[in-house]
């Protein structure tokens, strides 16, 4: 199954139009939206093209496609503009031999993990620092930030293929980091 993550998109335009061309190239099955998806949050500045209205209506042109969790960011009034459901703090996607936990990270992160066995994922935004690692028995993944890039990073997303997770620059598709998970 192929997987594309999207994280700390806040409300930016035009990183979410990026996001969208790059889920129909990919031919992937679902866009994980890991939160803060409409607003920018008090400790972040406007990104480009903010426009949390026209970016919800982006994204509810392919909401059937979507699978989504709440960030720090997002509200029940966000909510109200969203046709999928934005307000889980977590999920979890069930794989042949493992599971990934999907979580914005502000809750669970690497420093608190919720209960893993070994080999699963834990798949995470809200630092906007890409990252793709096994650490002890679990992988860590976070695709960055598609609109506020921190730590001299690029703006990018996260793709699940083949077994291979992978962070992609959002502007030239340069692989970032990747690490491969086994059963």
């Amino acid at each position: 199954m192929k997987l594309m993550f999207a994280s700390d998109i806040h409300g930016s335009l035009p990183a979410t139009e990026l996001v969208l061309a790059h889920f129909e190239r990919s031919a992937a099955k679902w866009l994980i939206l890991l939160g803060d998806v409409l607003n920018h949050g008090p400790r972040n500045a406007l990104p480009v093209g903010y426009n949390p209205g026209a970016v919800a209506e982006r994204f509810n042109s392919i909401a059937d496609k979507i699978i989504a969790v709440r960030g720090n960011c997002d509200s029940e009034v966000d909510q109200m503009l969203l046709h999928f459901p934005i307000t889980a703090p977590w999920q979890q996607i069930l794989m042949a031999e493992q599971r990934l936990f999907i979580t914005h990270g502000h809750l669970y992160n690497p420093d608190k993990l919720p209960p893993l066995a070994e080999n699963d994922v834990l798949v995470f935004g809200h630092t906007h620092l890409p990252l793709a690692e096994k650490q002890d028995s679990i992988y860590l993944f976070n695709p960055g930030s598609v609109s506020i890039p921190k730590g001299g990073f690029e703006a990018s997303y996260g793709m699940l293929n083949d077994g291979v997770l992978s962070v992609h620059a959002l502007n030239n598709d340069g692989v970032i980091a990747q690490v491969e998970i086994t059963p």
